[in-house]
């Protein structure tokens, strides 16, 4: 009984959650209707995307370097092992073929 009970609230937990979304989309349906100009909508986008490049931590010369060259060295090791792992699989297919 009492599982059946804890089923019948979540599931009015859930359907309360549900239409309160959608009282929201309604709300902010209602709130789009009054849009602002393109060239407003347009400059508030080009401020968000200022604010945002000043977040940004570029790395410095030295870092970049040094990733870089990280990247390059680890790229040359994995070739040279993808290189012996596939001559080995073919002299294993000479020799047992």
């Amino acid at each position: 009984m009492a599982k059946k009970k804890k089923k019948i609230e979540e599931k009015n937990i859930e359907e309360k959650v549900v239409q309160k979304k959608k009282e929201e989309k309604k709300e902010t349906k209602s709130n789009n209707k009054s849009k602002k100009s393109l060239w407003v909508r347009f400059r508030i986008f080009c401020h968000g995307v200022r604010t945002e490049f000043q977040k940004i931590h570029w790395p410095s010369k030295y870092d970049l370097i040094k990733y870089s060259l990280a990247v390059i060295i680890f790229v040359i090791i994995l070739s040279l092992f993808f290189h012996i792992i596939t001559t080995i699989f073919n002299l294993l297919l000479k020799v047992l073929a």
